[in-house]
């Protein structure tokens, strides 16, 4: 069966044993060499022309005895890479056996060893540049759907209402407070709480979840599932206090007087980023901050259940190439009830920083993309509203600094678009507010805290950072990546004790590298 064709409910089922009869001995498993003749196994999806009408989410997820399917591809490699390539460093073969073996809820609790966050990253971490991308079947094929069986397994743990939580060290009467509850703030949250300490999280907005919540749609992750696995973090003992604006409702410093031991810092990145164009402040002109904000943490996906201020028009323009992008220009579709929903994008498709998986559902869903082309100019009607773009054709230079080809202006090549509403997208700025609060906290020339690589202390004595605050606009899983290290430097210094990540530095050997 095709992804298109899947007719099936979203939720994964368990249609194998979750411990085999016998005790699941490896000898019950098939032959290697029956196994590497196991294809990948689709992710079976909604069908395009159904999903660009909701909000409901894309992939189905695998069932039972897909998901041991995909886990037998695995080779079992002895010194397997892909584990080297999570941020999160997840014990990618010791979970993939025990699929192999249906004990899915063994291998949901392998995966919550060293992730609090499986079922979001089962969605939104881009595996293809990370684990998946260093299995040893991608040298002439495809990868081990890593992604998609972490999200099976998460799914499949808390569908079947098995969620169990570690086991916890005693206390250390330590307090650590987390600024955001983003990606960062939850797993620095989760991991420092398992560790002993006290952890509360304090969040600027009215819903937990930071980035997860405001920015990601709906399709793409449903907020039952960040809500999910918040509950799982608040039943481990983290504690959440929103609507509290650190800077403003306290500074960090207040937050030491107040008692807390160390201070993490994980706001991200939620500034926009404009274009400076004539016109850029003609109504039904957005950043993709403010529309992403407005269609998720607001709701108006459900309108009228929620009466969210929105535009809706049937002529968009998104501008730029990166996910949040593809987030905006797929809602925005969702919304214009059928409309012409257009991505704008200076360099081509092989440029594009989205993940491929974000783009092939665009093409399908049918947003149009229009490469090599930029704005120069908004162009408003007599009421103040956006009616079209000036736009001028684009050729690739040479190399810029991110390593993609410079995009050249064509001479000559202008030409008019029209619009009733503009999406930007071209990434985001750090907010001003905790580095114009906290003395002696050293920041780079865009506003970002900087940060020791590897600890994640920053200038200040007990005040550690990560994610987009640190690094400006990343992934998900890479600012979970930062906060497991941040969780264990702050650990050390509450402690003294130093831990070190699980993980060995054995090579792979020339058998395997060959496959």
């Amino acid at each position: 069966m095709s992804d298109k064709q899947h007719p099936g409910a979203k939720a994964p089922t368990a249609t194998t044993p979750r411990k085999p009869d016998g005790a699941a001995e490896a000898g019950e498993l098939p032959s290697m060499r029956e196994r590497r003749k196991i294809p990948r196994q689709p992710m079976p999806e909604q069908d395009p022309t159904a999903r660009r009408s909701n909000f409901n989410e894309v992939p189905y997820g695998y069932d039972g005895q897909t998901a041991r399917l995909e886990a037998l591809r695995c080779i079992e490699c002895k010194s397997p890479k892909c584990v080297d390539m999570c941020p999160v460093e997840i014990d990618i073969p010791g979970f993939l056996k025990l699929i192999m073996r249906g004990d899915f809820l063994g291998a949901a609790q392998k995966v919550r060893e060293t992730n609090a966050l499986p079922a979001i990253c089962g969605r939104v971490c881009p595996q293809e540049e990370q684990c998946e991308q260093t299995c040893i079947l991608a040298k002439r094929g495809q990868p081990v759907a890593v992604g998609r069986l972490e999200r099976f397994v998460a799914d499949w743990e808390r569908g079947h209402g098995e969620i169990s939580l570690p086991e916890k060290r005693p206390p250390t009467g330590k307090r650590v407070g987390i600024v955001g509850s983003g990606p960062a703030g939850l797993t620095v949250a989760g991991d420092l709480t398992v560790l002993g300490h006290e952890a509360m999280v304090f969040e600027a907005l009215h819903e937990i979840g930071g980035v997860l919540v405001y920015g990601i749609p709906e399709f793409r992750l449903p907020k039952e599932i960040v809500g999910a696995e918040v509950a799982y973090l608040q039943k481990l003992g983290v504690r959440f206090e929103n609507n509290f604006v650190v800077g403003r409702t306290a500074t960090i410093d207040e937050l030491f007087a107040e008692g807390h031991d160390a201070i993490f810092i994980g706001t991200g990145a939620g500034a926009p980023m404009m274009t400076g164009l004539p016109g850029e402040n003609l109504c039904g002109v957005y950043s993709a901050n403010e529309y992403l904000t407005r269609v998720n943490l607001m709701h108006a996906w459900e309108f009228p259940k929620y009466d969210t201020p929105m535009v809706r028009r049937k002529n968009v323009a998104v501008l730029g190439g990166g996910n949040t992008a593809m987030d905006a220009a797929r809602a925005s579709l969702r919304l214009s009830d059928g409309g012409n929903v257009r991505i704008v994008y200076r360099r081509s498709r092989q440029e594009m920083p989205a993940r491929d998986e974000e783009i092939e559902h665009g093409e399908e869903e049918g947003i149009e993309f229009h490469f090599l082309t930029t704005p120069t100019k908004f162009i408003g009607d007599e009421n103040g509203w956006i009616k079209g773009m000036e736009c001028i054709r684009m050729e690739l230079g040479e190399p810029d600094e991110s390593g993609r080809r410079r995009p050249l202006p064509i001479d000559g090549s202008e030409f008019h678009m029209p619009v009733d509403i503009v999406i930007i997208a071209f990434g985001t700025n750090a907010n001003p507010i905790i580095r114009q609060t906290t003395p002696g906290l050293k920041c780079n020339e865009w506003g970002y805290i900087e940060t020791d690589p590897e600890t994640c202390a920053t200038s200040r004595e007990g005040v550690y950072a990560g994610g987009d605050i640190v690094t400006g606009a990343a992934t998900v899983i890479a600012a979970m990546g930062a906060g497991k290290r941040a969780a264990r430097a702050i650990h050390e210094y509450l402690t003294g004790e130093k831990l070190t990540p699980p993980g060995g530095e054995d090579e792979v050997n020339g058998e395997e590298a060959e496959e």
